[in-house]
């Protein structure tokens, strides 16, 4: 009985030790009240446009450098715009959480399904500083800002009028530059000296183009255009001429023939078409190569060299690619050519190379990068790199390229 007392005894003590510990715990002041939250933006939230923010802008909401690249990188494959919370949402670097945290301040509509343009919540749009009608082809950036375009704004203009080839061409076209809204165009367009449409495209285009009497095997690129062909056009009847047709259109019927010239064009142009063909009776004068510059010898001349088809057609086709020779040696690389009658072929011709564009890393037109035998397989690392680190000395870094690759690449750089 002893011993079952005093284990009562040492069971009670016990539980009055646990419940005076579990008293002087909930006696004790919430220590909590002092931790504050950090949330991951740097600055207060307010309403704005992610099409206008710039990189350290985007990193002051809280995304990370590689997270504002990512970004940026998306912008461009969905056309350099955002139109939509819900095509932002989509960008894989911004988590759910960070967009729900963003949302109620991004001057975007919901979706795109009611108008299908960008129209942002509670729009301002500044009035336009316009004093006169002007050319917008003639427009430098600093005047664009003058009017009431943000820097960037500007630059994507100017972006967007080399894509075209380096004019606006019409009201049209300027219209579809992205960074232009309704509102703005709607101010800019009693000002602007362009025909409302492309006159190339137009199909009452004849009373805008003065014909004349012209031969086509003489015509060259701007000849082409001025008879109403675009630059594409000209490009694909310029190498139907000279490896199609081994050099010369013979007759009509070889005109009517390329594919990019309209039943209605030819009607148009064959009253002015003249084919001055050689006589039998004369003597053809050979031609003097060593005044022959190597960026313009005709397929004609090649075969006069010497070169068989397969090799001026090759010769021909690569100088185009490259838009021109820089130095000599380019040409001992031309795939199927000879390469004994092309080092003598280098050796009498001069090359002038003045005439060939250059860019900078920074300022290329996408279309070149991808199709410039060069720069096409390092086109997509160069435009990415080249939004998050506008530096040429990194981009290079970046690429890890062998030698050889970025000594021909720079062959073409500024």
């Amino acid at each position: 009985m002893k011993k079952d007392y005093y284990q009562k005894v040492a069971f009670l003590g016990v539980l009055l030790i646990i419940l005076s510990g579990f008293q002087k715990y909930t006696d004790k002041k919430d220590n909590f009240t002092d931790v504050r939250f950090i949330t991951e933006s740097t600055v207060p939230l307010s309403e704005f446009d992610p099409n206008d923010l710039d990189v350290k802008q985007w990193q002051k909401l809280g995304f990370s450098e590689k997270q504002v690249a990512a970004i940026f990188h998306y912008k461009e494959l969905i056309g350099g715009k955002f139109i939509s919370k819900t095509q932002l949402k989509k960008c894989y670097a911004i988590k759910a959480e960070k967009f729900e945290e963003l949302s109620p301040y991004i001057l975007l509509p919901e979706n795109t399904q009611k108008t299908g343009i960008y129209t942002p919540k509670n729009p301002v749009e500044k009035t336009l500083n316009l004093s006169g009608k002007f050319n917008p082809d003639h427009i430098s950036a600093d005047r664009w800002i003058q009017m009431g375009f943000t820097e960037k704004q500007a630059e994507a203009i100017l972006k967007y009028k080399k894509y075209l080839g380096g004019s606006f061409v019409s009201k049209e076209k300027f219209k579809g530059c992205f960074i232009i809204s309704e509102k703005k165009y709607h101010q800019l367009e009693p000002y602007l000296l362009l025909p409302d449409k492309d006159v190339t495209n137009s199909s009452n285009h004849t009373t805008k183009i003065q014909y004349h009497t012209f031969d086509p095997n003489i015509l060259d690129m701007d000849g082409w255009q001025s008879l109403g062909f675009s630059q594409n056009q000209t490009k694909v009847i310029i190498n139907y001429r000279d490896r199609n047709l081994k050099g010369s259109f013979k007759s009509l019927e070889d005109v009517q023939k390329c594919f990019v010239i309209s039943a209605e064009k030819f009607e148009e142009l064959k009253p002015y078409i003249k084919i001055a063909l050689p006589s039998i009776s004369t003597k053809q004068e050979k031609t003097d190569f060593s005044k022959i510059d190597l960026n313009v010898i005709t397929f004609k001349q090649l075969l006069e060299f010497g070169l068989d088809e397969r090799s001026a057609a090759s010769l021909i086709g690569f100088r185009r690619k490259l838009g021109g020779f820089v130095n000599k040696q380019q040409i001992l690389e031309t795939y199927n050519i000879d390469k004994e009658l092309a080092e003598k072929l280098i050796s009498i011709c001069p090359l002038n190379a003045s005439e060939v564009q250059k860019y900078t890393l920074l300022d290329a037109p996408e279309e070149w990068l991808k199709n410039h035998p060069y720069f096409k397989y390092s086109a997509d690392k160069i435009i990415f790199y080249r939004v998050s680190n506008p530096d040429e000395k990194k981009i290079w870094k970046f690429l890890k390229l062998k030698p050889e690759y970025e000594t021909r690449m720079k062959l073409y750089l500024k």
